[in-house]
């Protein structure tokens, strides 16, 4: 396929965002369609942290044994609406299948590959648009509020030794040196001093798109229907009409798929709902994200305000919020900043759909019968991690060059 050859990026989160540029950087003409504005959706919304510590499927035998516990707290980080199970009950069954210890392990060594990838790769990205200074590297504090939970934050720095991700056990006067807010109502902490965030996800979206246009891309904001693919070209079906490309590549996260049904493909992603509160002008409270390993909650420090996010609720694409959920955060972000409690700062409140697939590793493949069709999504808490590289990965396989990391396990038909 020639350079200069036109591709359509379906979806304007940050995935198709750095899809579409690294495409641009490629020679192919690109037009980027979404039917609402670039970074509106779960791109809007996350902690903004890089979490390249998370190698771990979220299916896992421990994960398991957790559930019941917290599905029946109040405020627990997990929540399962009573309606929806009927329709979630199949997605469940294939989430406990993939936390057999052989589907765990291949599932972490992919994630391991692709988040050792994933720094390098937004550098890349950050610098190529001059950007450079969006990813800031903050570090991350991970914390307990027990003392008796000691032993597993040393297990836990143990296990991640082992895979080369760098932690510190601070306690103390070390611990008030990072994070002198917090410290009196913790126990202890792992520091990773190599982690890093960016300064604010909506902005670095806008940042992504304002170059794309400033390099000739063309974006349509219109709702897709469906994909009609042939073997010369791929017929994108738009709210106003039809338009032919010489290839497309869907990053429509959550809402992938019905476009897949369309080209014969059944891929078992499902919305995972996540809630965030963002404290307006309240930042400076904390110095770099924190992460719960307790309350299994993150706050992070954002241009915007503090940000506390959380929760997984399997509630799929169509139920509204619930304000519990919402009082949930609060009811943790509170307890480690009792200042928020006592403040009239204003607080909004949002709800996105996370893409999860039952194994916790994204699609990055062609259509299996037609190559011109490709994929990105599923990336279900790590799309801001692994977006700069799952660009590179997914134009690689357009462009017929050798991928960096081996795509095998991102198959679409792996299912």
């Amino acid at each position: 396929m020639s350079r200069s050859a036109s591709l359509a990026v379906i979806g304007a989160g940050v995935v198709g965002l750095c899809t579409a540029l690294q495409a641009q950087r490629q020679g192919y003409e690109v037009t980027l369609i979404d039917r609402d504005e670039p970074g509106l959706g779960a791109s809007f919304g996350n902690a903004s942290y890089l979490a390249t510590e998370l190698i771990d499927p979220l299916s896992t035998c421990k994960t398991l044994r957790a559930a019941p516990r917290m599905l029946l707290d109040p405020n627990g980080p997990l929540a399962l609406p009573l309606g929806y199970l009927h329709r979630i009950l199949p997605w469940l069954m294939r989430f406990i299948a993939a936390a057999r210890p052989k589907c765990v392990a291949q599932a972490r060594e992919a994630l391991l590959q692709l988040n050792r990838a994933a720094l390098p790769a937004w550098q890349r990205c950050l610098d190529d648009i001059g950007a450079a200074e969006q990813m800031v590297a903050s570090g991350y504090l991970l914390v307990w509020e027990s003392a008796g939970r000691l032993e597993d934050a040393k297990t836990h720095a143990a296990y991640l030794q082992q895979w080369g991700i760098r932690t510190e056990l601070v306690s103390g006067a070390r611990l008030a040196e990072l994070e002198p807010e917090l410290a009196p109502r913790l126990s202890h902490a792992l520091y990773f001093p190599d982690a890093c965030q960016m300064r604010e996800p909506y902005r670095l979206c806008l940042q992504l798109f304002a170059v794309f246009k400033q390099r000739g891309g063309c974006f349509v904001k219109q709702g897709v229907r469906s994909i009609r693919p042939d073997e010369r070209s791929i017929g994108v079906v738009m709210v106003e009409g039809v338009r032919d490309f010489d290839s497309a590549i869907i990053c429509t996260g959550a809402w992938s798929r019905q476009l897949l049904k369309d080209v014969g493909l059944d891929v078992p992603i499902e919305a995972e709902r996540g809630y965030h509160l963002t404290v307006e002008g309240k930042a400076s409270l904390i110095k770099r994200p924190i992460g719960s390993a307790e309350r299994r909650f993150v706050m992070s420090p954002l241009k915007s305000g503090l940000r506390a996010v959380g929760m997984t609720e399997l509630g799929g694409l169509k139920l509204k919020p619930f304000k519990r959920r919402f009082a949930a955060l609060r009811h943790h972000a509170y307890a480690l900043l009792p200042s928020l409690r006592r403040d009239t700062a204003r607080v909004d409140e949002w709800m996105g759909h996370r893409p999860t697939l039952p194994d916790s590793l994204p699609v990055i493949d062609h259509h299996p019968r037609y190559s011109r069709l490709l994929f990105a999504f599923g990336h279900q808490h790590l799309g801001l991690t692994q977006a700069a590289i799952s660009a590179e990965l997914v134009i690689d396989l357009l462009s017929g060059a050798p991928p960096s990391i081996d795509p095998a396990p991102f198959r679409v038909d792996r299912f």
